[in-house]
């Protein structure tokens, strides 16, 4: 599978956590993320990743492009509902993209932790 990583900046620890806790599912698949969240996430789990632009600077829709090409199965967006984005025009038509597509979208730690599981399990999502 093709798996992307997004986070916002006060959800960055949290996807790091979830990225330790399935490391080992992860490290099976071919991983994406945008600039900042991949950087932090390979320097603690040494996972390989593909890194995009950060968020606010493309790396949104360069994932959203991806997305639009049909190359991503499962995107796990830790998003921030309490903070302003500069970028929320992004993350929008992200979610959008993600919902024409029917892609697989996590947007807090539960659903990813639901999503990871079946992946996991190797439950094709």
């Amino acid at each position: 599978m093709k798996i992307a990583l997004i986070a916002h900046d006060k959800k960055k620890d949290a996807m790091i956590a979830l990225a330790i806790k399935y490391q080992d599912t992860l490290a099976k698949h071919e991983l994406y993320a945008t600039g900042t969240t991949g950087t932090l996430v390979m320097g603690e789990t040494g996972l390989k990743i593909k890194r995009m632009k950060s968020g606010p600077l493309g790396g949104d829709q360069q994932i959203g492009s991806m997305v639009a090409e049909g190359k991503l199965d499962l995107i796990v967006f830790l998003r921030d509902p309490l903070t302003s984005q500069p970028h929320e025009p992004d993350v929008s038509a992200l979610l959008r993209l993600c919902d024409v597509q029917s892609i697989p979208l996590a947007t807090n730690v539960k659903s990813a932790e639901i999503m990871l599981d079946a992946v996991q399990n190797g439950l094709k999502l």
